[in-house]
């Protein structure tokens, strides 16, 4: 085992004076802020409540370990390993030492190596002429790491120069070189993840071939730096080459402008800007771009480790995008045009404003951040907390009306994957749909998780499906699916009261509303009020208006029992059962639920009540902030007839019409509920869904 590998260990078992005789221990282990990439990080409390930079280091130190390698490449790549994260440690107090003595803190390779220099046993010689092991050592800490940024787009090849001078000024022979940069580089990446090095063994050695032939004068083209920065976001499904041609076409003036990044140094760009599209990706390295442009002079390090810090909050133990941010700041680049950004005539918003600060004399280095009002941020926090408890819908109106955002609850925010999963899953009714689709064009009015869209391509090749969806994370979600996966259907970001907007009225031959009429009911305010029926009037009035002769409009959705006098009794096996009716009957939004209690775990309501309470109670605590807001229910079979006529006149037929109870609540609330009628006898639940065909006469 390595000296430095037993003082990790030594630490880790309680012996802390050890850290006195490894200087670079004593500064990881006494730091008082985290400095690590979120990127692969999992959970922020996990996170705090360990020490990141030291349990890496001993990774990469264990990979040393474990190669074969003569003793003096062991040896001195121990050291490099040792020392390549010092500057991301030590107190607080220390660290402000250190900037005043201009050690550079935000490059943790360069500060690094300055305080290896600094600090390092150089036996009584000055640090401005160490030895010359000494002066590779620092070399290799000074360039540690950055060949993984290479290959990710973060620097170019230029950045590799002093490798270069090792081999010119004979400290090194090139086979040396190469010999101490394999090795290094493997420790390095695999500390990360294994599988990562295996993935760039290949790219890394013909990075270290370049630095060893001394070839550092073709600058990577942007094109191809900007593919690599979006590497994360193509894996989720960005179609890169479409969106840059697009850009290429549309706004060449902001790719010249980015061509002074061809020699900055990029810090935490993925971590930070991997979950913004790609236009609000350019938009914002523009931001830090041309921001940091002061005369002349162009920024050497350009840092988004400030912006990244700020964007993730735990959810349920796992890290999470605070999609809240990301909302306001979307919202910031959609009043910024391009050429208002060459112009640097950026967006006056009272509540959040773009911040690009610049410092360091040696090392120029530009810091990259979205700073919010004081107000804005206690909103964000009142929500982050609000998701645990119905104030969570009242929260994001008012983030809505702070920022101008769209005044709905169709975004999800933190809980959007979940939904498309859930989604996802329910597949078996919607192939019945497909029975009933006719004509060459089939619109799907929040298409969710996509299966139908999937389920039309591979059962109706001849239809053309196109999903409208008024939630920008179900579009961005759809869109990254159909590139993974080479969908050929369509998404439109569109509002489904106003269809005749986004397609060509006489044309559709079938508009599908499987389960998203009852949403548009809870949550669209039509002429002033939510839970209104003529939002969903406006709804078939809008679908019925772009359907061709003979076209279909097909309804899955909530249905009401009748008579609606009926009462039902449900007596509760669980013991916070009648406490979870209570807190129900108060926060639904709907309506007024009724119940009368009959005794501590037994209660007797209207069986429409009943039913729109056992919906919510059957999904459980998680879905009970949104499950309030919204009404399964609006109509019962012959009011849906009714409305149907009424609404759509004489030229609509309903010629299918059935309605069953959804498969799985009867099994899942066997075992928590007794279902009675009001003398307690046993009950069947009620039918809880309907199937609803129109045809266009």
């Amino acid at each position: 085992m390595l000296n430095s590998q037993e003082a990790i260990r030594a630490y880790k078992e309680g012996r802390t004076d050890i850290v006195h005789s490894f200087r670079w221990l004593d500064y990881i282990v006494s730091a008082e802020e985290r400095i690590v990439n979120l990127e692969h990080v999992k959970s922020l409390k996990e996170l705090a409540q360990s020490n990141p930079v030291l349990d890496y280091v001993e990774r990469s130190l264990q990979r040393l370990d474990s190669l074969k390698l003569s003793f003096w490449i062991r040896e001195v790549l121990e050291e490099v390993l040792s020392w390549s994260e010092a500057a991301k440690g030590g107190t607080l107090r220390q660290r402000l030492a250190w900037q005043e003595q201009g050690i550079h803190l935000m490059a943790h390779n360069i500060g690094s190596a300055e305080l290896y220099l600094r600090d390092a046993d150089l036996k009584g010689k000055a640090a401005a002429a160490p030895k010359e092991r000494h002066r590779v050592i620092h070399t290799l800490i000074a360039t540690h790491g950055l060949v993984g940024q290479t290959i990710r787009g973060e620097v170019s090849l230029s950045e590799h120069e002093p490798l270069v001078r090792l081999v010119e000024e004979g400290l090194v022979t090139g086979t040396e070189l190469r010999q101490l940069l394999m090795p290094l580089n493997e420790c390095i990446i695999a500390a990360v993840s294994g599988e990562l090095w295996e993935q760039l063994r290949q790219e890394a050695e013909q990075v270290i071939d370049r630095i060893v032939q001394g070839d550092l004068t073709s600058p990577m083209p942007l094109k191809e730096r900007l593919r690599r920065l979006r590497t994360t976001s193509i894996e989720r499904g960005e179609s890169f080459e479409n969106a840059y041609a697009r850009l290429q076409e549309q706004h060449p003036a902001i790719l010249d402008a980015l061509q002074v990044m061809n020699h900055a140094t990029l810090w935490y760009v993925e971590a930070a800007l991997s979950e913004f599209s790609f236009e609000q990706f350019i938009q914002i390295i523009g931001l830090a771009v041309i921001g940091a442009q002061a005369g002349n002079a162009s920024a050497e390090h350009i840092s988004f480790e400030r912006l990244m810090n700020t964007m993730y909050y735990d959810y349920k133990g796992q890290k999470k995008m605070n999609v809240y941010k990301k909302r306001m700041i979307e919202a910031y680049l959609n009043e910024l045009t391009f050429d208002q950004l060459l112009r640097k005539q950026w967006p006056a918003n009272t509540h959040l404003t773009c911040r690009v600060e610049a410092s360091g004399s040696q090392v120029r280095t530009v810091y990259v951040d979205f700073v919010f009002s004081p107000a804005a941020q206690k909103l964000i926090e009142f929500c982050v907390e609000a998701e645990k408890s119905p104030l969570y819908e009242k929260a994001v109106l008012m983030l809505y009306d702070l920022f101008g955002l769209r005044r709905d609850a169709y975004d999800r925010f933190h809980n959007e994957e979940e939904y498309l999963a859930t989604m996802n899953q329910t597949s078996d009714y919607k192939q019945v749909i497909l029975d009933y689709v006719v004509g060459d064009q089939v619109v799907d009015i929040g298409p969710g998780g996509g299966v139908l869209l999937d389920l039309m391509e591979e059962r109706l090749p001849d239809k053309h499906a196109i999903g409208i969806d008024i939630s920008q994370n179900v579009i961005e979600a759809l869109e990254r699916k159909k590139q993974l996966e080479q969908r050929r259907w369509t998404v439109l970001k569109g509002d489904a009261l106003q269809l005749k907007t986004y397609v060509e009225a006489g044309r559709i031959g079938t508009v599908i509303f499987s389960s998203i009429l009852h949403e548009l009911y809870s949550y669209i305010e039509y002429e002033g009020s939510r839970f209104n029926h003529k939002t969903v009037a406006a709804a078939l009035r809008s679908a019925f208006d772009v359907l061709s002769s003979g076209g279909r409009i097909i309804i899955r959705d909530g249905i009401m029992s009748e008579p609606a006098e009926q009462r039902r009794r449900i007596r509760f096996k669980e013991p916070d059962g009648m406490a979870w009716l209570e807190r129900y009957a108060q926060d639904f939004a709907g309506r007024r639920i009724q119940f009368e209690r009959l005794g501590p775990n037994e209660a007797m309501l209207p069986i429409n009540d009943a039913m729109e309470f056992l919906f919510t109670y059957t999904w459980g605590e998680q879905a009970y902030v949104h499950e309030v807001q919204e009404q399964f229910g609006y109509f019962t079979p012959t009011e849906f007839h009714s409305f149907i006529q009424e609404t759509l006149g004489a030229d609509a037929q309903i010629i299918e019409s059935r309605h069953y109870l959804q498969d799985g609540y009867t099994e899942a609330l066997s075992s928590r509920i007794d279902f009675m009628d009001d003398r307690s006898n046993p009950a069947s639940l009620p039918d809880s869904t309907c199937f609803l065909v129109i045809e266009k006469l």
